[in-house]
């Protein structure tokens, strides 16, 4: 029995913070490090020692690839381009590891790179691009590591462009999680790689290693990953009926668990759980009393669009409350912070969403506050 707990994912600082409420979830899993996370809402539906640092093998290659999606956006570099293949590329690719096979001395397109990164795993690639976008792998990996922190990857740190082992480089389910989803986010125009299925480059064929590819549908990237002190690791993203979701697991024992165990996870997720909106932003939810106004009521608004993920066996126990201190007191601006609606959700911790005054109110006439006084003074209510 693992905790399922919900996140929040604030990116208008092109920052991402989770913000973690408990829950629970009813599976488990033989992965070291799993999460999964609903990427429309930042609902984390299951989540296994995803804090703890671990080798990330291959799937730090998307780290790799969200500088070089960044170069190609800034302009730095063109798909069409061609990058002189250093002997030192050349050499990382006769290491132990996955390779494109490209040359010592060739010219290869900055596309057919990225394809040997993202759908051949090319260790090869990966140096040959940090080369063409920082000079040196180092000067790569040195801006690899400020851009990881400004992303909000607060528990990971690179040392190379492939992946290859190394003591200080390391990530976690959660921080690869994020990586993943501003990937989609931020580079929407070249996501689509993720999911190329095989590539041949130097005449040789190979096929995507996702083991989602092809099993589950919807399934579209993104990255995985193996060596002997990782296991076996997947970055999986799958999106079905409109609603996305994303998997990291690592520390799997074989190639076969890793393909049974994504699929069974995806599968659970999608299955158990589904996403319900609650709120649309400026949609009237309820109204309140205000205290000498020319209205005796001013309509209360949603501050904002609220999505919340539920477990299909509990759609029916959700339950919302509207608090506020009253009556409000007139003049009432439209746009005005007046009250707040307590979602609470099955199994999850209550959230609350701001609820604006929908209309001006302003306040009555000297004749009608006497009025309304002395009413309050006979009475007692206002």
């Amino acid at each position: 029995m693992t905790d399922m707990k919900r996140l929040t994912l604030l990116l208008a600082l092109l920052l991402t913070v989770f913000i973690v409420f408990p829950a629970r979830a009813q599976i488990d899993t033989i992965a070291k490090q799993a999460i999964i996370v609903d990427a429309d809402t930042g609902a984390i539906l299951l989540e296994k020692a995803a804090n703890d640092k671990m080798p990330t093998s291959s799937m730090s290659k998307v780290m790799t690839m969200y500088m070089v999606f960044e170069a190609l956006k800034q302009e730095h570099l063109k798909l069409a381009d061609s990058l002189l293949v250093s002997e030192k590329a050349w050499k990382t690719g006769m290491t132990e590891g996955s390779r494109m096979f490209i040359q010592v001395g060739t010219n290869v397109k900055v596309e057919d790179l990225i394809r040997g990164v993202i759908v051949q795993s090319g260790n090869d690639a990966s140096v040959a691009l940090a080369e063409g976008v920082a000079g040196t792998e180092q000067a790569f990996v040195d801006a690899m590591n400020v851009r990881a922190k400004e992303l909000g990857l607060a528990n990971s740190h690179f040392m190379n462009a492939d992946g290859m082992p190394d003591p200080e480089h390391y990530s976690t389910a959660r921080d690869l999680a994020v990586l993943a989803f501003r990937i989609m986010k931020d580079f929407p125009e070249y996501y689509h790689y993720f999911g190329e299925k095989d590539f041949t480059y130097n005449k040789i064929k190979q096929a995507n290693r996702d083991p989602l590819l092809g099993r589950v549908p919807g399934a579209d990237g993104l990255k995985t990953g193996h060596t002997e002190a990782a296991g076996y690791g997947l970055i999986g993203s799958a999106k079905r009926d409109g609603r996305r979701l994303i998997l990291v697991m690592n520390g799997l024992a074989s190639e076969k668990d890793r393909q049974e165990e994504g699929i069974k996870l995806m599968e659970w997720a999608f299955r158990n759980f589904e996403n319900k909106k609650i709120l649309s932003k400026g949609e009237t939810v309820d109204s309140a009393k205000v205290w000498l106004g020319r209205e005796a009521q001013v309509p209360l608004v949603a501050a904002t669009d609220l999505t919340v993920v539920l477990p299909r066996a509990k759609r029916s126990d959700l339950k919302l409350t509207v608090k506020y201190n009253g009556p409000v007191k007139a003049p009432v601006s439209a746009g005005d912070k007046i009250a707040k609606l307590l979602v609470e959700v099955p199994d999850q911790k209550p959230v609350e969403v701001e609820l604006l005054a929908g209309a001006d109110n302003p306040r009555k006439g000297m004749f009608g506050r006497v009025k309304d006084r002395l009413g309050y003074l006979l009475t007692g209510a206002p």
